[in-house]
């Protein structure tokens, strides 16, 4: 039985404190907030749960295995390098941390102590991100096209990182779980509408070297909430709405076909395919306990995470670049991806 201690109990700690009472193979062996009224909060929903008033108190009890941490993201790397450092597993929520250096520092802690340092990239572990690579792995949908995000609420505004480290982070993890291909290249543009704040809106692209192309349009000011993505490959096309109640997932065979014209071999002749339709049954398990059981079963294993630190970077660094494609006004930067 691991023995998880859940460090911040805000937005999204109530979720995790929640998924780790009740998975296989965890015990929720404490909770750390500062503030007295989630702790209170906490005590209700977990009365015989220890509680903390700090991190470090919580990192350091003896009753504690691992450590997932839900805090502000400018705080991860301190209490994520305090946790390693006294030999426990980590979860770290997205994002991972704010740096590039950060990253691999941890990600060299993790290896030195022999702990599993494991990213909260929740929508990895859903049974519909699950069948999407199934489909693209398996060559179903031909050669991809285009992968086209639009990830919109109003709020919940952050003070620490911008709308691209918040929302876009999810469809970054997306991508590199479903493809597996590597961007050369991020645009970005973006602004923001509350002085002294980060960008609030914002448009990220992700360039190939191939004929592909990822776009994620994230908001923080959009008047409803907008889970959808689209994913286009030569022979079918996926419509993936995180928010349908069943059919989050719907196939569709449709697309264009090529012809030359029997005159002119230089003329092209376009046509359409419009086929059915299908909706994949999907399992109805929460996708964060999939991922606590699997964080688990991680550390009782000494197996990698899906979401390991590699992970972790990989969106980090993309994230980084896309800072400075915001500061150029939308100039594309280039990138060389990986731990080298």
């Amino acid at each position: 039985m691991i023995r998880v201690g859940v460090v911040g109990y805000g937005y999204w700690g109530p979720n995790l404190a929640r998924n780790f009472a009740a998975a296989e193979g965890c015990l929720l062996a404490a909770i750390a907030d500062p503030r007295a009224e989630r702790r209170a909060e906490a005590a209700r929903r977990h009365p015989t749960v220890p509680l903390f008033p700090s991190g470090d108190e919580l990192i350091a009890s003896a009753g504690v295995d691992a450590v997932a941490i839900a805090t502000p993201v400018s705080n991860h790397f301190s209490q994520a390098r305090r946790a390693l450092d006294a030999g426990k597993h980590v979860l770290l929520e997205k994002p991972f941390v704010t740096s590039r250096p950060e990253a691999l520092e941890l990600m060299e802690l993790a290896a030195a102590r022999r702990c599993v340092l494991m990213v909260g990239h929740t929508f990895v572990y859903s049974d519909a991100v699950k069948r999407i690579r199934e489909m693209v792995t398996s060559g179903s949908l031909g050669e991809l096209h285009y992968y086209d995000a639009a990830r919109l609420n109003l709020g919940v505004f952050q003070h620490d990182v911008n709308v691209l480290w918040d929302l876009a982070v999810h469809d970054l993890s997306i991508v590199h779980h479903v493809t597996g291909f590597d961007p050369v290249a991020v645009s970005a543009s973006g602004s923001s509408h509350i002085a002294g704040s980060p960008q609030n809106i914002a448009y990220l692209t992700l360039l190939f070297d191939r004929p592909f192309l990822a776009h994620i349009h994230a908001n923080w000011l959009a008047p409803v909430k907008v889970r959808r993505t689209l994913i286009g490959g030569s022979q079918r096309m996926i419509v993936y709405d995180d928010l349908e109640p069943s059919e989050k997932v719907k196939v569709y065979d449709r697309g264009i076909e090529l012809g030359q014209h029997p005159e002119d071999p230089y003329r092209l002749l376009v046509g359409y395919r419009a086929g059915d339709m299908w909706a994949p049954q999907l399992e109805l398990k929460e996708a964060l306990r999939t991922e606590v059981e699997h964080f688990a079963a991680c550390i009782a294993d000494g197996a990698a995470p899906i979401t390991g630190g590699e992970a972790g970077l990989w969106a980090v660094e993309i994230l980084e670049a896309a800072e400075r494609s915001l500061a150029a006004r939308g100039a594309p930067v280039e990138l060389r991806l990986g731990t080298s």
